[in-house]
């Protein structure tokens, strides 16, 4: 009649809660009248779906020790506590979660040895381990008052689950500063998208939607890329996890839209690209550096003031901006700097012809990589230059 309560997942009660479960029971007064909706045909309770005692203790006996504190098979994303098993013992029940979760404090560099070694098992896409064939088993679940809603439910093996993660992985890798993170975990992303970078704040449904899309290998939820736009405008910074994020959305859309269209968006700058939000993007970065560099130490940049109008409304603002700039290569020391400069400016505008007045959710991501593209493309070491803007 009653299913044994299931603890251990995150926001439920903590004296736990039933994945099966019935409103209420027939009581006396109900007995002589109607028979109320949660009552279908009489049947109270767990009767109304009923399951035999053994696999009742079964399932919810299994489900209570992969959920138990400290458990290595379980994973919690947001307000998704996802556990995984397999139908035979294999590394991958405990390495999905060091690769997704975040490192530990003991040991940070668990996930990167984890990570590292998956790709090393990949040969031509396909997982060579003794068990790439074993059959895998993913269940999110998420808290409902007394009850416990299933998120997502997947079935499929270790080959194929270990292709999907390489997929996200080389999905959203991109250029970064060498003290950075190779592997991204999963909460630094999302937390990326959230307002104060704080796991309180990030949309209760999303958490659960990237994972179910890095596993299952499908395109990342819209709302992903809104997110991270939507924080790089409001916040007036493109992250390493934010730009690493934009990219991996933008490629899999277009690879799911498109398939023999080839992805638009490097690992890092590409000069041939020719789509106007990257191409203004770049331009913006440019921008900003020469001011940087004709006011050294200077608190404020374009960034901080235009970059919501430039990613959005670019015909608003980057005319002001081109003029301002010819004032601040006046102002540069260096002769081959500013001929540099004005190389550079002329190379990207040539591609971008008019200003367009406005840019789609898209597009404003593509600008978010072209400038991070091009201000990590600054950091790289270059030889001196002389005064005619050639390298020595």
């Amino acid at each position: 009649r009653l299913h044994p309560a299931i603890k251990g997942v995150w926001g439920a009660q903590s004296s736990g809660a039933n994945i099966v479960s019935v409103n209420n029971k027939i009581s006396g007064k109900n007995n002589a009248g109607p028979t109320p909706a949660f009552a279908s045909y009489r049947k109270q309770q767990g009767f109304n779906s009923p399951i035999g005692e053994r696999p009742v203790f079964a399932y919810t006996t299994a489900l209570n020790h992969l959920l138990r504190k400290g458990s290595p098979q379980r994973l919690q994303v947001g307000d998704s506590s996802t556990v995984f098993w397999a139908e035979k013992r294999a590394d991958m029940e405990t390495s999905v979660v060091d690769i997704f979760g975040e490192p530990r404090k003991d040991d940070p560099d668990r996930q990167t040895r984890k990570v590292t070694a998956l790709f090393k098992s990949i040969h031509h896409g396909r997982y060579v381990g003794g068990d790439a064939d074993t059959r895998f088993f993913i269940l999110g679940l998420a808290p409902n008052a007394a009850r416990i809603s299933v998120r997502f439910w997947q079935v499929t093996t270790v080959g194929e689950l270990a292709g999907h993660i390489v997929r996200h992985f080389e999905d959203i890798r991109i250029v970064h500063r060498g003290k950075q993170p190779e592997y991204l975990p999963l909460f630094r992303l999302l937390a990326s998208t959230a307002v104060q970078g704080k796991e309180k704040n990030i949309p209760p449904n999303l958490a659960g939607d990237t994972l179910r899309a890095i596993l299952e290998g499908c395109s990342y939820p819209r709302t992903l890329l809104t997110a991270s736009v939507q924080r790089c405008r409001a916040e007036r910074e493109i992250t390493y996890p934010r730009a690493a994020l934009i990219k991996g959305c933008l490629n899999r859309a277009t690879r799911y839209s498109n398939p023999d269209q080839k992805e638009e968006l490097t690992v890092s700058l590409d000069p041939d690209n020719t789509n106007p939000g990257y191409r203004l993007g770049r331009l913006f970065a440019v921008l900003e550096k020469i001011q940087e560099e004709a006011n050294p130490g200077i608190n404020a940049t374009i960034r901080d003031r235009y970059y919501g109008s430039a990613s959005s409304t670019p015909v608003a603002v980057f005319p002001t901006l081109i003029k301002l700039s010819k004032h601040h290569l006046s102002k540069l020391e260096n002769r081959g700097r500013e001929v540099n400069f004005e190389r550079l400016l002329g190379e990207i505008i040539d591609g971008i012809g008019d200003f367009p007045p406005h840019l789609s959710l898209e597009d404003q991501g593509r600008f978010a990589i072209g400038y991070y593209h091009q201000r990590q493309d600054f950091f790289k070491k270059r030889e001196p230059e002389t005064a005619q803007g050639e390298n020595q």
